[in-house]
């Protein structure tokens, strides 16, 4: 910092230019407490100004200008200069206006400061921060460490059951006998474990790895591709041969090679002697395409944590449901739509079966009905064929039984509901019971029936025993206990599952995007560089990929070159001429 003081002496007397004076400067500069003390001492008259400064914060200097009363006799008269006692100058750093107080009572001037844009408004501490930041989120194992976070917390979502009723977590996850030891559900109603996927540690996590991404591509792959983009040309053999491929063409013409070169691929630049071309710039872009497809990808699982809704309903053939009374939000971006309002209408449930009678597909012919009743869709859904409309889908996921329909001594029919049993194995079993004598008894006994699918019934008798197996639809009576029964129909109940799922066309782009961009960084960036040194080529290039077969194609490419045949001397044209 450097302080410059400037005194007149014009300032001391009023026009007294005949009055000689002998002024004693001394400096003083002090390193710890940063002041600095000028002092003028007249010896003729006694008078002295001493000007303190210092450093105060803010990048500013302060100085204090202390003078003493001085009477100057003038021919005979007396004229008296008035200085007052204490100036106080605040100078900023250059380029800005001081500031002078008057403590006198002489009144104060005070001129505005200019301080630096950057000083005044605190961008340059913002400015500072921002490449801290950026510096810590690229940190590559810092990165490592977040997907491997990102990685368990997914795998973990996928061990404890998502979705499920309070209950459920109480008691497999009781406090009694926790899991490792430590594990209850506490924890998973504290981490928000129960819906992993949209909890605040598991989006946390996201958003950090998202913008260790972006930080890194920022700070990392775009510098790369700016200066892959610069192209410049060698002018000294030295520096060509400082590549990592380098060769020299004797007899051979700059301009030759980058016709070779341009039929090679490359984009050629000639500039006198001098030569540069390259090819595959699209590898240096490529890991910033695989950045942002992550990041569309991280994007679109978001989307569907916090803005889907998902529900599930079993609905006997028949019956009607209204789609927004299953929906359920999933998250606090999730935003119902008209079509919620859409009824669905159960026309028919069948299923398909293997030879060995074991369930192979089943189906639901479903309608879909505006709010004024208007049919506006009809399709028939299976596993892995389901129904899309208005952003909703409808699965396919599961059957069941609800009731069974059968006459009774001719009068009926009668609709029996069917209860799901509890059953060894994943095999299916339904059961239901038909009053026989008087209900209103204690001692009630009746026909029980069971079925697997809707293929066959098995009925037993007041006492257990097995009486018989009949088929649904065959009208074929059979007589329990003096009671002729038929078997009319078993009405099966399709489960469906219904999801909208806003963030999927951003994950299959995401997914898309990255294959393409996978397959792109494998692309070799090569740079050639070439002079023209007489008669002799230099080349040098350099690439970033497939470095051990690199030699080889720029010998397959050099060795294209023509060489120049030099024309015969005249002596040697007389000699054969002779």
């Amino acid at each position: 910092m450097k302080i410059l003081c400037s005194i007149s002496q014009s300032n001391l007397v009023n026009h007294s230019s005949s009055l000689s004076y002998d002024f004693k400067f001394s400096t003083h500069y002090s390193r710890y407490q940063k002041s600095f003390l000028c002092t003028l001492f007249n010896s003729k008259n006694g008078s002295k100004i001493n000007v303190s400064c210092y450093s105060s914060r803010k990048n500013s200097v302060s100085c204090k200008l202390e003078t003493s009363e001085t009477e100057i006799g003038v021919r005979g008269r007396k004229k008296t200069l008035h200085v007052p006692n204490k100036t106080k100058i605040v100078a900023p750093e250059p380029g800005g206006a001081p500031v002078v107080s008057d403590k006198g009572g002489g009144g104060s001037v005070r001129a505005p400061l200019k301080v630096p844009r950057g000083k005044k408004d605190g961008s340059w501490l913002l400015k500072g921060f921002s490449r801290k930041a950026l510096a810590a989120l690229s940190n590559l194992p810092l990165a490592i460490a977040e997907m491997f976070a990102v990685a368990a917390l997914m795998a973990l979502g996928t061990v404890i059951e998502q979705g499920e009723a309070p209950d459920f977590y109480f008691q497999k996850y009781s406090e009694v006998n926790p899991v490792l030891g430590f594990f209850t559900w506490r924890w998973i109603f504290a981490l928000g474990f129960d819906h992993m996927f949209s909890s605040p540690v598991f989006l946390g996590t996201l958003i950090l790895l998202g913008a260790s991404l972006m930080a890194c591509t920022y700070t990392t792959q775009m510098p790369i591709v700016k200066v892959a983009k610069r192209w410049s040309f060698a002018h000294s053999p030295e520096a060509i041969r400082k590549q990592e491929y380098s060769d020299t063409l004797p007899r051979a013409s700059i301009q030759d090679l980058g016709i070779i070169l341009m039929g090679a691929g490359y984009e050629v630049f000639l500039k006198g002697p001098t030569l540069y071309a390259f090819k595959g710039l699209a590898g240096r872009f490529a890991p910033i395409g695989v950045h942002l497809a992550l990041l569309l990808i991280m994007v679109g699982g978001t989307i569907t944590a916090t803005g889907s809704f998902r529900g599930s309903i079993t609905v006997p053939q028949g019956l009607n449901f209204v789609m927004g009374d299953v929906l359920e939000p999933s998250g606090f971006l999730s935003t119902p739509s008209e079509t919620f309002n859409t009824e669905v209408h159960v026309n028919r449930f069948y299923m398909d079966y293997y030879d060995s009678g074991e369930v192979s597909q089943f189906h639901s012919d479903l309608s879909l009905f505006d709010i004024n009743g208007k049919e506006i869709m009809r399709k028939t859904i299976s596993v892995n064929n389901p129904l899309r409309y208005g952003g909703i889908t409808i699965y396919q996921t599961d059957w069941s039984l609800s009731a069974l329909q059968v006459m009774k001594d001719d009068a009926g029919p009668f609709n029996l509901a069917m209860a799901p049993l509890k059953v060894n194995g994943d095999k299916k079993l339904y059961g239901t019971f038909l009053p026989v004598g008087d209900t209103d008894s204690t001692n009630l006994k009746g026909i029980s029936m069971l079925a697997r699918d809707t293929q066959s019934v098995v009925l037993y008798n007041q006492e257990g025993k097995f009486a018989g197996i009949r088929r649904p639809n065959s009208n074929l009576p059979i007589d329990i206990d003096g009671v002729k029964i038929i078997v009319l129909e078993a009405i099966g109940s399709t489960g469906l599952e219904l999801k909208t799922d806003p963030g999927v066309p951003v994950v299959y782009a995401g997914f898309g995007f990255l294959m393409l961009t996978t397959c792109i960084s494998f692309l070799s960036h090569t740079q050639i560089w070439a002079l023209q040194d007489g008669t002799t080529v230099v080349v040098g290039a350099k690439t970033n990929r497939a470095k051990a077969e690199f030699s080889d194609d720029m010998n397959f490419v050099l060795d294209q070159v023509p060489e120049i045949v030099p024309p015969p001397s005249s002596t040697q044209t007389d000699h054969v001429s002779g």
